[in-house]
């Protein structure tokens, strides 16, 4: 029997509704090429591939565990790094830096220090923009970004960035992008005058902004919200919203690979999102790969094009009673203990690489 158009335009709208926000097709390019159970002690949050040096820096609350990022065989550590949280590297200078209370400054090649730097703050997010040479140390109370000298470890100054700060972004040519977590805002930074230029808006698109990707050569920026659990695309050249893509929960990390057009959102719940852009305004979920519960935040080895994510096991969590308010900020269950649950099980912290 033909069917009435009226009914078959209907049947076709619905299907086509059901198809958007779908998640990713199972299977596909990714998966985990490598585990390497490394353990140790110390929570831990953010974790950062040195791509020149070939190694990998993961801080775990007192200092800065190094490894080969071939291998993944240990190389030493940086002590006195206290509440570590994320790591950056001057390839130019061969300095590290670690952000933590005081800062540690490291020789990449002895991973001797060098100097300790005091800021103020809560240090948490971190990274090196090659244009100025400065690294930029974020902090969710003021001062919201401490700005140091690469070169010779010396604070150039601090800023105001109108809100809480989590991952950033360079452009290569003196421009930072900055997601503010608890305005659902990107701020954009001039690096070299240490200013605030714009503020762009998630437009409900997404919340609580965590991680930050740029594509430099399309000027299209990548933010992992939280609520909404949302990859939310928009211009880095004026803050209109391209996309908004379905992501897992509890991202906290954002990378993008210009070598294969492929923007990563790592997510808590053991999820990594794979966005390909297609165009600078045409974007998809291209695969969702099964990582493990706690892998919140990446990393990415230029050369290989691999992605390096951090977790560990846990052991049941606390009750609410026996908790109380005595959890502070780095502590498991907290932001920086990289999981939802109680303490790490002795001996599980573990490294993985996804790849093709």
């Amino acid at each position: 029997m033909r069917m009435p158009f009226v009914f078959l335009a209907a049947a076709v709208v619905m299907f086509a509704s059901r198809d958007v926000g779908r998640a990713a097709p199972p299977g596909g390019p990714y998966k985990v090429v490598k585990t390497a159970r490394v353990g140790g002690e110390g929570n831990f949050d953010y974790v950062y591939a040195d791509s020149d040096g070939r190694r990998l820096y993961i801080p775990r609350a007192d200092r800065v565990t190094v490894f080969d990022l071939d291998s993944l065989k240990p190389l030493g550590e940086i002590p006195g790094a206290r509440g570590a949280r994320g790591a950056a590297v001057d390839p130019a200078s061969h300095h590290g830096f670690c952000s933590s209370s005081p800062v540690v400054m490291w020789d990449t090649r002895t991973l001797e220090t060098i100097k300790t730097i005091d800021v103020e703050g809560g240090p948490d997010g971190i990274m090196f923009d090659p244009a100025t040479g400065r690294v930029f140390v974020f902090s969710h109370r003021p001062p919201n970004a401490t700005v140091i000298d690469a070169k010779d470890g010396s604070v150039v100054g601090t800023m105001d960035l109108g809100g809480a700060p989590e991952q950033a972004a360079s452009d290569g040519n003196g421009r930072l992008y900055v997601a503010i977590e608890d305005k659902d805002k990107v701020a954009v930074v001039d690096a070299k005058a240490l200013k605030v230029t714009a503020h762009y808006d998630l437009a409900g698109k997404g919340g609580g902004p965590a991680g930050l990707a740029l594509d430099r050569k399309n000027h299209v920026l990548f933010a992992t919200c939280r609520n909404p659990q949302n990859m939310v695309v928009l211009s880095a050249d004026d803050g209109h919203v391209i996309a908004s893509l379905p992501i897992g929960s509890g991202s906290d990390g954002a990378l993008f690979n210009p070598a294969t057009m492929e923007a990563f959102s790592s997510q808590r719940d053991g999820t990594l999102t794979v966005v390909k852009e297609k165009s600078p305004t045409e974007f998809e979920v291209e695969q969702t790969v099964q990582t493990k519960a706690g892998a919140k935040t990446c990393t990415l080895d230029r050369k290989t094009n691999q992605v390096y994510l951090i977790t560990a096991e846990r052991g049941p969590a606390a009750t609410p009673a026996a908790a109380g308010n005595q959890r502070q900020p780095g502590t498991p269950g907290g932001r920086g203990g990289g999981g939802r649950g109680g303490p790490i099980v002795p001996g599980s912290f573990s490294i993985l690489v996804v790849g093709k």
